[in-house]
């Protein structure tokens, strides 16, 4: 989320690219990015030379390395590493510094991984520098030094608004999840490297480059194994989608969190192309959730579990397909999942709750997704088994996430996610909690009683507080008193402006 000054930044960063000739509004788009994405190559590389000086210890696995840089052999181009770096092209003349990211930089970042077929080079392969003049490519990069670049997803948040800009976000149910609910669905589900990870509906990445962070912190012994780093690198992480920018982005973000070659691919995962099965143990998504699809291109196992074109429901049936047995889910849904009555709503509720096992339900407040869009939704989480298994399901109340729920999203005081993250890994001390509470669990029979319906409210009771009135003669006496006072005040008024 990019608010205030940052926004003005970008804004402005838009227009100087725009004025300058490049008139697509995804071409502007994605030049923001590439710029964006050399300078932070550079800016983690710097941190981890600082870093590596401070310990008295050489810096390995250098993406810009010392000597001359071979960027091509036929024709042989080559110049010097430090010149493909953005603390010292920045500071060249604009005429060199257009021609310097024209012959060398670019054509470099785009052959990053020496040679091998990974996510980031498939995606970068077709990929073009477009900046028309050196006094726009001067003026862009002066915009991007401006900014703060200490967001771990800069770039997400950048295409995200930028996506808002041109009206091309949300025409198929497609909103970028706040950084804060991403982290807050990852310290739920706190992945480690024993898990195999999936995003089916990745746009830029943000659940991968969160349990990428999650993981790099609290599992920092096991990363020095040598294998661990390598799955962690390759195979630990997957990510699919049907949009090639969103793609892009998502590949330079992983590379940028040290996750070299991710398995991130062109896929519509609803459909009959996608055959993997029993594959997972750890899926944490937020699908679409007015997508179109086409009935005769849904695989058929998804349409025997609920028949439907409803993306959300059938990305739901998808997770229970995609898991291994004792694999998890956390996703975030509309609240329509929840309560909705058709004949696919409810076979797909009865699916989490009598064959595989329900968790949680934490419902969220209509404002998360603002200024996006209104929808309220809730997060699922459950646990394939094939064999039920749901007992209590924890429900949870969320009135607010530490931002006002206005379009505007000011930072607040009032925040449940530590409450939830907290209650959420402590769940035997739920048991007690009355259903006036902000969180209770609830029976499963219980809950088949009510036609599998999993909204709060179905199961939440409301207080009464008795008011009391003071007496009627009381009332009147307030009144009459009042009404003298205004017959007052109206005689003095009428005299000082001379009515009669």
């Amino acid at each position: 989320m990019i608010t205030g000054e940052m926004k003005n930044k970008v804004d402005s960063i838009w227009d100087t690219i725009w004025t300058g000739g490049i008139t697509s509004p995804i071409t502007v788009l994605e030049q923001i990015t590439y710029l964006m994405f050399m300078k932070l190559l550079d800016d983690n590389q710097l941190k981890a030379e600082a870093n590596a000086n401070v310990l008295g210890v050489p810096l390995k696995n250098k993406v810009f390395k010392e000597g001359i840089c071979v960027i091509s052999d036929n024709p042989r181009v080559e110049t010097d590493y430090k010149n493909l770096r953005w603390n010292v092209f920045h500071n060249f003349e604009p005429e060199e510094m257009l021609s310097n990211i024209q012959t060398y930089v670019f054509p470099f970042i785009k052959t990053i991984g020496e040679g091998k077929d990974t996510a980031f080079s498939r995606y970068m392969k077709e990929t073009v520098f477009l900046i028309p003049t050196p006094k726009v490519l001067a003026k862009v990069v002066d915009g991007i030094d401006a900014m703060d670049m200490n967001n771990k997803d800069i770039m997400g948040d950048v295409y995200e608004y930028l996506l808002g800009k041109i009206a091309s976000a949300g025409e198929n149910g497609q909103f970028r999840t706040p950084r804060h609910i991403i982290n807050m669905i990852v310290e739920l589900m706190q992945p480690t490297l024993s898990d195999k990870m999936l995003d089916p509906a990745m746009g830029s990445a943000g659940f991968l480059l969160s349990s990428a962070t999650y993981v790099s912190e609290h599992q920092k012994t096991e990363l020095m194994k040598s294998d661990n780093l390598k799955y962690f690198k390759s195979g630990m992480f997957s990510g699919f989608d049907t949009d090639q920018s969103m793609l892009r982005i998502g590949a330079m973000n992983m590379m940028l969190h040290g996750v070299e070659d991710p398995n991130i691919k062109y896929q519509d995962s609803l459909s009959g192309d996608n055959d993997e099965r029993d594959e997972y143990t750890l899926i944490m998504a937020n699908p679409p959730f007015t997508g179109s699809v086409f009935q005769e291109e849904i695989s058929k196992d998804l349409l025997a579990l609920c028949s439907t074109r409803k993306t959300e429901l059938l990305f739901m049936a998808l997770f229970t397909k995609m898991l291994k047995v004792g694999g998890r889910c956390a996703s975030i849904v509309p609240d329509g999942v929840l309560f909705g009555s058709s004949k696919a709503h409810t076979a797909l509720r009865k699916e989490l709750v009598d064959k595989q096992q329900l968790r949680a339900v934490i419902s969220m407040p209509s404002g998360v997704f603002k200024p996006y869009a209104g929808v309220s939704t809730a997060v699922l989480v459950f646990t394939k088994t094939n064999s039920g298994g749901t007992e209590d399901v924890w429900f949870y109340d969320m009135k607010s996430d530490g931002f006002s729920l206005d379009d505007k999203r000011s930072p607040i005081s009032e925040n449940d996610i530590p409450d939830i993250i907290e209650r959420f890994h402590n769940l035997e001390k739920e048991k007690d909690r009355e259903r006036t509470e902000q969180s209770f669990l609830v029976p499963v029979e219980e809950i088949r009683k009510n036609s599998y319906d999993l909204s709060i409210n179905k199961y939440k009771a409301i207080e009464y507080v008795p008011v009391e009135y003071p007496p009627t003669s009381e009332i009147i006496a307030d009144i009459e008193n009042l009404e003298e006072t205004i017959q007052s005040e109206f005689k003095e008024l009428k005299k000082l402006l001379d009515i009669k």
